[in-house]
């Protein structure tokens, strides 16, 4: 009986877990596609999908980094740039996109650094999911 029951508990757990995942995805993808609305990026990506085309996206003017997250370069600029890979002569190479230009950071509202800080971070927790959904799906091959 107890084993019958361990067993039990264990498929729960890993039921519960997937649950949590795709609650959680779903709840950034929401809250992506509505940060993508509010920073006007559909000027240069007209498709919310069209921005998982990019290998990655970055910022300038504004700190990703954990210990200073969010705190400005004075005297820098404020941009969303993608980086995707070209052909060129046989070797590829990055290229970056402008996806939004906001001017000098320092003169940028804090909700709106807050929002754009954000949305990269959302941006790449999808993108780790999407890397996530790949290997599963691989796996699944295998099997």
């Amino acid at each position: 009986m107890s084993d019958k029951l361990d067993r039990l508990k264990a498929l729960a757990d890993k039921a519960s877990s997937i649950s949590s995942y795709e609650i959680e995805r779903k709840k950034n993808l929401k809250r992506l596609e509505e940060l993508y609305s509010r920073l006007q990026l559909s000027d240069k990506v007209g498709d919310f999908r069209n921005l998982f085309a990019y290998k990655a996206i970055n910022l300038s003017g504004i700190s990703l980094i954990n210990e200073t997250l969010g705190q400005i370069t004075e005297g820098k600029y404020a941009q969303i740039i993608a980086i995707t890979y070209i052909e060129e002569e046989g070797r590829k190479r990055a290229k970056n996109i402008n996806l939004r230009y906001f001017g000098r950071v320092e003169n940028l509202d804090e909700n709106v650094k807050k929002e754009i800080v954000e949305f990269i971070l959302r941006w790449r927790l999808e993108k780790s999911f999407m890397g996530v959904d790949h290997y599963r799906k691989l796996l699944k091959k295998l099997a």
